[in-house]
C-alpha cells in the first residue's frame, strides 16, 4: 500500500468515527470553534475552568447547575440552554444554586 492510501484511509476512519460518535465541530471562517462560557448550565464536577468561590479549576464544582460555575458552549447557545426548574444558561456568573 502506498503512503498516500494510507493517509487516505486513516482520514476516511477518522471521518468515521465521528460521525458515529456524534461529535459535532461548529467552525468559524477562520476554522476555529467558536465557544462562549456559559454559567450555571453544568452538571457537579462537569464544569470548565473558574468556577468560582470554593472551587479551583475544571470539574471542580459541587453542585448540579451551580451559578457560578460555568462550561463552554458553542457560540451564541448559552442563553437558550435549558435547565431543570424553568431555567435557563446564563453568560454572567449567578447568584443560584451555590455550595452551602
Amino acid at each position: 500500500m502506498s503512503k498516500k492510501t494510507i493517509i487516505g484511509a486513516s482520514a476516511v476512519a477518522g471521518a468515521v468515527a465521528m460521525a458515529l460518535s456524534g461529535a459535532t465541530v461548529v467552525a468559524t471562517s477562520t476554522g476555529a470553534a467558536a465557544a462562549e462560557k456559559c454559567y450555571g448550565v453544568s452538571l457537579a464536577g462537569d464544569n470548565d475552568c473558574a468556577a468560582g468561590p470554593g472551587t479551583t479549576c475544571a470539574g471542580t464544582s459541587t453542585v448540579d447547575y451551580q451559578g457560578n460555575a460555568w462550561t463552554s458552549v458553542p457560540d451564541g447557545t448559552c442563553l437558550t440552554m435549558d435547565v431543570p426548574g424553568d431555567r435557563k444558561g446564563s453568560l454572567e456568573p449567578l447568584d443560584r444554586d451555590l455550595p452551602a
